[in-house]
C-alpha cells in the first residue's frame, strides 16, 4: 500500500513541476482580455515619445526629447530600436543535419 501512495505522490509532484516550469509569466487578466490594440504601449510611455539626435558646438552627440533650435537634428525611432533584437525560438526553422 505504501508503494501505491509513493507512486501517487510522485505523479502529483511531477505534475506540479511540469505546471511550474511551463507556466506563463503574463498576468491572468492581460492573457484573457488582451486585444492587439490594448497590448500596445500608450503614446505617453517613454518608448513612444520622440527623441532627437544632434551635435553640440563641441561635436558631442546629444540625445534629447526636444529638438534643438537652429541646428540640424535627426528624429530617433525608439520603438524600432526596441523591436530590433527580438528572436522567437518557436518561429525558428528546425536545424538540419
Amino acid at each position: 500500500m505504501r508503494t501505491a501512495w509513493a507512486v501517487v505522490l510522485g505523479i502529483v509532484l511531477a505534475g506540479i513541476a511540469v505546471w511550474w516550469l511551463g507556466r506563463d509569466d503574463a498576468p491572468a487578466a492581460s492573457r484573457d482580455t488582451a486585444s492587439p490594440i490594448s497590448s500596445r504601449p500608450d503614446p505617453g510611455s517613454p518608448s513612444q515619445r520622440p527623441l532627437y539626435r544632434w551635435r553640440d558646438d563641441a561635436g558631442v552627440v546629444q540625445l534629447t526629447n526636444t529638438p534643438p533650435k537652429g541646428r540640424p537634428y535627426e528624429a530617433v525611432d525608439v520603438a524600432a530600436l526596441e523591436r530590433r533584437n527580438v528572436f522567437d525560438p518557436a518561429s525558428a526553422p528546425a536545424p538540419t543535419e
